[in-house]
């Protein structure tokens, strides 16, 4: 594959994309191919904001439509001045969340109309799709213990974490091209390999 490529990272909270993402970028380093490592919300200034806000605890009850409505305003700025350019100087961009975190979170998970929170996700990013999604997939009993009562998102109960589970899963049997499923739990270097190899297949 010439030219840039966009690789995104999805699961639930404390399945360990951070780690990942970071294992992926040396990978990348070390063959020396030209990347940029982002995230969704957060990846601008405008976003970093954004983040702050849906995230405080302090901000009490956010209006679930005006939650996902924040979250594509992000989604927008982020691709139009991060991952747009980077694509087209010819970069691997790799990104911790992407649309489909949106839809399952603020769609499956809260109960919003998922086709109307994925309209508004993939026209905020002008239809700017992955080349390659990799899920790490766990328990959300077992991933949310470890990280629970840490920002409003994370600290909002099991079963929506369980529905946004079930809906990566349905969504990369649905796509299958599109995404590689990883089991979180496997061993730190286990997973960083196969990473890898889903991301030089991607490459050529």
């Amino acid at each position: 594959m010439s030219g840039g490529a966009f690789v995104v990272f999805e699961g639930g909270d404390g399945v360990g994309k951070t780690t990942q993402v970071a294992r992926l970028a040396a990978w990348l380093t070390g063959r020396g191919t030209p990347h940029l490592v982002t995230r969704q919300p957060g990846g601008t200034p405008v976003g970093s904001e954004l983040r702050r806000l849906v995230l405080d605890p302090a901000m009490g009850h956010v209006d679930a439509r005006a939650e996902a409505l924040m979250y594509a305003a992000d989604k927008a700025q982020h691709v139009h001045e991060v991952i747009e350019p980077a694509l087209l100087r010819g970069e691997v961009v790799v990104c911790d969340r992407y649309v489909d975190s949106m839809i399952a979170y603020q769609g499956a998970g809260r109960a919003l109309d998922i086709d109307d929170v994925a309209r508004i996700a993939w026209w905020a990013v002008a239809g700017r799709r992955p080349d390659l999604t990799i899920l790490l997939d766990a328990d959300p009993a077992d991933a949310v213990e470890a990280i629970a009562d840490k920002d409003r998102l994370e600290g909002a109960g099991i079963e929506l974490h369980r529905r946004a589970r079930r809906f990566f899963l349905d969504l990369a049997a649905a796509e299958p091209d599109r995404y590689l499923v990883l089991p979180a739990r496997s061993g730190r270097d286990d997973l960083a390999a196969a990473i890898a190899d889903g991301v030089a297949r991607l490459l050529g």
